[in-house]
């Protein structure tokens, strides 16, 4: 039984490597590529892969925000993510908003062969650098899980937030949203509200400690 893949990751050449790592394996088939996380929800609902190999740091729509929409668009795609990061908020983050594996590329053609068996079978994986992170994590009593998951924000405010963060005006975040300015400004609005922040500053420095946005591409 062959699976299908998708690869996303804002760097061309991690995509080639990934590609020529993964068609070594029997029984693997790289359907499409992603350079964003936009473009994956739309592969996704188009190709309806097995798999999705999802980078966390994208610019324009993270890779946790492109799991949640991915997840809730097609339940039956599995998402593997793929990160430099093994810092536990990330990981966190995108096991909650529905992958079921987590790897990091320093490792990536072991751990990505196993990931996706796990995910053949149903089950989640995460690589053992970022299994101890996590539970560094609990030990330390630092649980990020009481962080940004409590806070209430759709799907609609998490993209301007990014986009806000990332240095977009409202006119910008609106041609690329297609949405009006003006809807915008209730979404950023109402976004300050609901954390309790009252510049871009300090929402772009919240997005960055919460890994909606990263601090390089």
């Amino acid at each position: 039984m062959t699976t299908r893949l998708v690869l996303v990751d804002d760097h061309e050449l991690m995509r080639q490597g990934l590609r020529s790592i993964l068609e070594r394996e029997a029984g693997v088939e790289v359907v499409g590529e992603a350079a964003t996380g936009r473009d994956a929800v739309r592969l996704a609902r188009t190709l309806c892969p097995d798999v999705v190999v999802m980078d966390i740091a994208m610019k324009d729509m993270n890779g946790i925000e492109a799991t949640r929409q991915v997840r809730a668009e097609c339940p039956a795609v599995k998402v593997i993510a793929l990160s430099s990061h093994s810092d536990s908020r990330y990981v966190r983050a995108i096991l909650d908003a529905g992958a079921c594996g987590y790897v990091l590329k320093a490792n990536a053609y072991d751990d990505l062969r196993r990931a996706l068996e796990a995910a053949r079978l149903g089950k989640s994986y995460l690589c053992p650098d970022v299994t101890q992170a996590v539970v560094a994590s609990s030990i330390r009593g630092t649980d990020p899980a009481t962080g940004s998951a409590s806070v209430p924000l759709t799907a609609r405010e998490r993209e301007v937030l990014q986009l806000l963060a990332e240095g977009l005006t409202s006119p910008q975040i609106g041609q690329r949203l297609f949405i009006a300015t003006t809807t915008v400004e209730t979404h950023r609005r109402n976004i300050m509200r609901k954390l309790g922040i009252h510049s871009v500053a300090d929402l772009t420095k919240y997005a960055v400690r919460e890994g909606l946005t990263p601090l390089d591409s």
